[in-house]
């Protein structure tokens, strides 16, 4: 049990804790931080999903009772959020779509490949790479359709729908998804040189990603609402795989897909669910704490699921 925390979750938090330290200590300026997310979140990691998924075997992939499990399990965090801050919180309405935006959506790029790449190897994330496929889509839809319609009342069926495929094709991990599905179904080969640049990029995302995810944490002080991030910490680390592996138990999921299920749901909040929060101007001091307590707190809870899943 030691040592999966040592061979596993430890080198992942450290790379993330070198990016928080070197920024922290001026090492590292805000600008250099912002310029490597932005090559990670903007180019790498498209460029790594992009090349999962023309590549993956989507029959065997996509398993319905996996997606099924997750994202049933998701929904529910995000019911769990919304409603939670509104009767124990009495936040008002679109602070708690916030909050159950936190809810909903795990760090299932950042955290979740990384990890469960080291915990069972580079051969078993045809789960997380199918989970990814969808994560975005399902959770920008979700949150900002459900924004809309509290903020517009139901009167701006036009603007909701305007902002909702908005946000899906400005996102560049949706784009790098839709072009590996592309691929993937049209048969169109990568020309060798193309693929193996694009291996090259992929070799320094996770690493590059998770540099800048310490960077970008030094940002988000932990200050007030701590009920409240309490509350969406329990939700994102514990509620949400507990849900995943009731459903994928009583689905029969194989091995390796409840694994990453399981694993997926059991990340802290990404920081996407700041830049929802910021882009509404709604609970953006829980989400941005949920975002830095949830993931030095996910040391442990990854820890005991990992213990749990053997």
């Amino acid at each position: 049990m030691l040592q999966s925390l040592i061979d596993v979750i430890l080198p992942v938090f450290l790379v993330i804790g070198a990016g928080y330290v070197s920024t922290l200590t001026g090492y590292f300026k805000e600008v250099h931080i912002d310029g490597l997310m932005k090559f990670t979140q903007g180019f790498a990691i498209p460029c790594l999903l992009f090349l999962a998924i023309a590549h993956l075997d989507l029959s065997a992939s996509f398993d319905p009772r996996l997606l099924g499990s997750f994202y049933t399990a998701a929904a529910l965090c995000f019911l769990a959020g919304v409603f939670g801050a509104r009767l124990i919180f009495n936040r008002e309405w679109e602070d708690c779509v916030a909050i159950g935006f936190c809810c909903l959506f795990s760090n299932s790029v950042l955290l979740g490949l990384p990890i469960t790449e080291r915990a069972y190897g580079p051969d078993n994330l045809t789960g997380n790479y199918a989970i990814i496929a969808f994560h975005s889509p399902f959770c920008y839809c979700v949150g900002i359709t459900v924004m809309e319609v509290i903020r517009n009342r139901g009167n701006g069926g036009m603007r909701m729908a305007r902002s909702v495929l908005s946000a899906m094709f400005k996102n560049a991990l949706i784009l790098g998804i839709g072009l590996g599905f592309i691929v993937n179904l049209t048969g169109v080969g990568i020309p060798a040189v193309a693929d193996e640049a694009l291996s090259l990029v992929t070799r320094a995302a996770l690493p590059g990603a998770l540099f800048a995810l310490g960077g970008v944490l030094v940002k988000y002080k932990p200050e007030g609402d701590l009920r409240t991030i309490g509350y969406v910490c329990c939700v994102s680390l514990v509620l949400h795989p507990s849900l995943v592996w009731l459903f994928g138990t009583a689905t029969a999921l194989p091995q390796d897909l409840f694994r990453s299920g399981v694993l997926n749901a059991a990340m802290a909040p990404g920081f996407n669910a700041y830049i929802f929060a910021n882009m509404y101007g709604r609970a953006k001091r829980v989400a941005a704490s949920s975002v830095l307590i949830g993931t030095g707190v996910s040391i442990l809870t990854v820890w005991m699921w990992l213990t749990l899943l053997g």
